[in-house]
């Protein structure tokens, strides 16, 4: 029980660290009066969509804590299980507001720093950034730990191996909450950031001619506003999530293979958030290490966020072989590896979307080349890009789950589906996913520095600094679209396994829910029966005929290939018809009063912010309630394996779609920076032109429904984990 006190040491370290970076923030200069000014209303928009978020948020978390406290008084649910969901969803929204308050802060104070030195400018944007990573594994191992001690003490069974699995499967379900503000943190925000980078782009780059950024257009501060909430406060939630679902799940997990052996129990719920606390100190160290010099290209910058990156990974390896050695797990040694394969697999997913994504390299060059005979060349290109790009997280992914399961068996291939084999690789499988996201704390960092450097550019621009800092800002913000493309990746290789671990999960608390409803036993076609509490994975897939035979798993499969095309397309269609309003707005004002573009009239700022904000909120509900709803309905009508067969079928094809969403996204983003960049043509050119419709058409590919994906895989999982109690207790087929 000793060793459990590192968790919340962990995470207070992180949140004084995140504390200690913000103040160093908010000692540096903001610059001249009208960065100030830009910057404030920059804030004042960012905050002021949050607090719009967070009111249709609150109603729909009060409406679903209303089902399950309805849910516990039919004996349907355990009555912690509402408390639980509100605190995951509350921890994961504060999150997302304290990083995006932070990023709002930090973009001027990043545009003042470049005018010294690029390395200021660097240091300031990713230790603002760090303040987001740090913030969300705080905060995450801070829940985690109190729920710990909370069920710890109240849940009382004289069964301690029952006790541990009650206590595990309650905590899964704060994961719920998590997703579920996630979502709309993610589609809200992405709807909102790239309408108002879409109206700004078309009118104001394509059709007036006017740079990026250009303090006449209207949509310049929404499009700033929406970095912010969008890829700062969404990524924050988002990740959260991930992090709190691969530790929660693989301490249920953990709770159930080793049911009949209490200390090595104990041991097994701890060890991921021990990997998980080591990896705060570990991200604390890596972040430190970030620097460089003033003449760096692009390309050794990347170099300096990787060291940082990499030196917390291979410390992070090495740490794992001592900790699950001391924690006395037989096969310490496969489980090591098993961790070690989720943190390359990181790596290696990380580095392919750096490849694909990154103007360093030939695939956004060929698309930046394809530019010069126009736009439909361009999306040809960078679709087959996107295509591509599959590949390697994918490979890497199917890998990862190989070995991490065959490690933690000891690679008994003969054996490999025994009831004690399943759970120990499924075990392995989950514990990969925590390794993957062990150094969450930095990783995210690189991510959140991204629209930080972005805005700074925008701020450098609006605020007529001189062009060096702007080519400054702008190698910043190249460099950001390749590590927010890197994030991405990273999330959504994350949300594979954890999704995975998930799923195993899932069977988990089926055990609880039939328990729960006093249904003891299981009994089979042939006669025989198994004790529930005693059942193997393998006597409940046996039970439930999980099998490709079964038309239910069959329909399932299918409906959650189609959840997966039905969710871009809604989200695409939201981004698209906000556009649109905005695209209006700007012409309308550039036709309405002509001196906005002779500079003699100020745009109205706060009606494209209006505009945003409203189709934001309006639109984001649907896509949002039907990933809580379909995973609720298929239980009642197919039982569980329908379940099981929709949340394989969401995470195969959300996961390669994911990825191609977000690496098509991310190469013309850069197609168009490497032409900015003054090659073939510069900013103005045909090619130019080109590149920005690109650019335009992968927007929503990669901030808004790419991203979002992810989310749906856990939140379908999530919600059928919590709904597992309506499930066995009734069902059409």
């Amino acid at each position: 029980m000793n060793y459990f006190y590192l968790v919340p040491i962990a995470s207070i370290a992180a949140l004084l660290c995140a504390f200690y970076f913000f103040r160093s923030l908010m000692k540096k200069d903001e610059g001249t009066p009208k960065m100030k000014t830009i910057a404030g209303f920059i804030r004042e928009g960012a905050m002021s969509y949050l607090k719009q978020q967070y009111k249709v948020v609150i109603i729909v978390f009060i409406i679903l804590s209303l089902i399950f406290v309805t849910m516990s008084f039919f004996g349907l649910q355990n009555k912690w299980v509402p408390f639980a969901f509100l605190t995951g969803g509350f921890f994961s929204g504060l999150a997302g507001f304290f990083g995006m308050k932070t990023a709002t802060y930090a973009s001027a104070r990043t545009a003042n720093a470049v005018q010294k030195s690029l390395n200021s400018g660097l240091r300031i944007a990713f230790r603002s950034g760090a303040v987001m990573g740090l913030v969300v594994v705080g905060l995450a191992l801070l829940d985690i730990s109190l729920w710990y001690l909370i069920l710890d003490f109240f849940v009382d069974n004289a069964d301690h191996g029952h006790k541990l699995i009650m206590i595990t499967t309650t905590m899964l379900t704060f994961g719920m909450g998590a997703s579920t503000q996630a979502l709309f943190a993610r589609v809200g925000g992405g709807i909102y950031t790239k309408a108002a980078d879409v109206g700004a782009d078309l009118v104001g780059k394509v059709e007036t001619g006017i740079p990026e950024d250009d303090p006449r257009n209207p949509a310049t501060i929404a499009d700033n506003v929406g970095d912010n909430v969008g890829d700062v406060a969404g990524m924050g939630a988002d990740l959260y999530e991930s992090y709190c679902g691969s530790i929660l799940s693989t301490a249920a997990l953990g709770a159930s293979a080793f049911a009949l052996n209490p200390t090595m129990q104990e041991n097994a719920v701890f060890a991921p958030m021990l990997i998980a606390a080591i990896g705060v100190f570990l991200s604390i160290l890596g972040i430190y290490l970030v620097k460089t010099k003033e003449d760096a290209t692009v390309k050794q910058l990347m170099d300096s966020l990787n060291r940082g990156v990499n030196i917390s990974a291979l410390f992070i390896a090495i740490f794992t072989f001592g900790i699950l050695y001391i924690l006395g797990f037989s096969n310490w040694i496969g489980l090591s590896f098993s961790v070690i394969t989720g943190l390359l697999a990181g790596i290696i997913i990380g580095q392919g979307t750096e490849y694909f994504t990154s103007s360093s390299h030939k695939p956004a060059i060929e698309i930046a080349n394809s530019a010069k005979t126009g736009p439909a060349t361009v999306i040809i290109s960078g679709l087959g890009t996107g295509f591509i790009s599959t590949v390697i997280p994918v490979l890497s992914i199917v890998v990862a789950i190989l070995i991490a399961y065959l490690s933690a068996i000891r690679f008994d291939v003969t054996h490999m589906l025994t009831a004690e084999n399943v759970s120990m690789g499924l075990y392995g499988i989950a514990i990969a996913a925590v390794g993957m996201l062990s150094t969450l704390g930095i990783t995210l960092a690189t991510d959140a520095y991204g629209p930080i450097a972005d805005n700074a550019g925008g701020i450098a621009e609006m605020s007529g600094l001189d062009p060096e800092v702007r080519r400054r800002t702008d190698m910043l913000d190249s460099l950001g679209n390749t590590t927010a493309a890197t994030g991405k990746g990273f999330a959504i290789g994350s949300a594979a396994l954890t999704g995975l671990a998930l799923l195993a999960s899932y069977v988990e608390e089926i055990r609880v829910a039939l328990l729960r409803v006093n249904d003891n036993v299981l009994e089979f076609a042939d006669g025989h029966t198994v004790d529930v509490a005693k059942a193997s994975f393998v006597d409940f897939m046996n039970y439930y005929q999980v099998t490709l035979m079964n038309p239910k798993v069959l329909a399932g499969i299918f409906l959650g290939s189609m959840m997966v095309f039905l969710f871009c397309g809604l989200t695409m269609n939201a981004v698209g018809r906000t556009a649109r309003n905005m695209v209006e707005e700007v012409r309308y004002q550039f036709r309405e009063f002509k001196g906005i573009l002779t500079g003699e009239d100020t745009p109205d700022y706060a009606r494209c912010v209006s505009i945003s904000t409203k189709g934001a909120q309006r639109e984001m509900l649907f896509p949002s309630l039907l990933a809580v709803t379909v995973p609720i309905v298929t239980g009642l009508i197919m039982g569980v394996s329908g379940v099981m067969g929709l949340l394989a079928g969401g995470l195969g094809t959300g996961f390669v779609m994911a990825i191609f969403m977000a690496n098509s996204g991310g190469a013309w983003d850069n197609a168009k920076k490497y032409i900015e960049m003054g090659n073939l043509g510069g900013k103005g050119s045909h090619a130019h032109k080109a590149a920005v419709v690109g650019d335009t058409v992968g927007d929503p590919f990669k901030d808004t429904s790419g991203p979002s994906l992810n989310i749906l895989i856990k939140l379908m999982s999530m919600v059928s984990i919590v709904m597992a109690g309506l499930t066995v207790a009734w069902s059409l087929l």
